[in-house]
């Protein structure tokens, strides 16, 4: 399929795109969605600048478009409805790309629009086994970060740390202590891809952990930048 792909910069969406490349799909555009309110119940809305930069990375430099909503329920998804349409006008594709994992409402929002305007919805990571997932995003040499938490079970030194094998079975375990989402499913934590078999360079950041409170910490992004691959450029100050 000629997919337009939704990029949030966090793993699922970056896995998503990095599989339909694996099975032969054709990506001619990517979408890199801007909320207004934090709290958008359908995009990931943390420094949507960084996945302009994945995309870069990736060599799609001429295929991504920024668009901005309101965040607000249900207005967000019709301002977004307007932009898929306006943009299948001047680019064929047949399918929208997005990492949805288990949230039906996500699902069926996007669902909704595909069919609307005559595409496919491509879902390649629904109903995957997500503690299975997790281990595999390591295996496959995606090089993550988590960049904020919002839960009672993961410390701050999560925050800013390349995840190892180590640190995803160290998380399933919190998980089930917990009773919290393994994949962040829930909102729980967020995380930002920085390196990924299909990147052609790394994304390089500098920045500050920080925390709210005893259950909520992030990692405030001070300066971005594309290096080499495999080169050491995360610097926690």
């Amino acid at each position: 399929m000629r997919l337009c792909a939704l990029l949030s910069g966090g793993k699922d969406s970056n896995y998503a795109l990095y599989k339909a490349l694996k099975e032969g799909h054709e990506v001619v555009c990517i979408t890199v969605v801007k909320p207004k309110k934090e709290d958008s119940w359908l995009f990931h809305s943390v420094y949507p600048e960084l996945a302009i930069l994945q995309a870069n990375a990736m060599g799609f430099h001429d295929k991504v478009h920024l668009v901005e909503v309101s965040g607000e329920k249900d207005v967000e998804l019709n301002e977004f409805e307007s932009h898929i349409i306006a943009l299948r006008k001047h680019i064929n594709f047949d399918g929208i790309l997005c990492g949805a994992i288990s949230s039906r409402y996500q699902l069926s929002r996007f669902e909704l629009i595909a069919k609307k305007i005559g595409v496919e919805l491509y879902a390649p990571l629904w109903g995957v086994d997500q503690e299975q997932y997790m281990r595999l995003l390591v295996k496959e040499g995606f090089i993550f970060i988590i960049t904020k938490i919002s839960t009672m079970g993961l410390s701050r030194e999560f925050i800013a740390r390349p995840i190892t094998l180590e640190h995803v079975e160290n998380m399933i375990k919190l998980s089930q202590k917990y009773r919290f989402n393994p994949a962040f499913e829930g909102g729980e934590a967020e995380t930002l891809v920085l390196d990924a078999p299909h990147f052609n360079y790394r994304l390089c950041l500098e920045g500050t952990v920080k925390s709210l409170s005893e259950f909520e910490h992030f990692f405030e992004i001070r300066r971005y930048w594309l290096g080499m691959k495999n080169s050491e450029c995360l610097v926690v100050m």
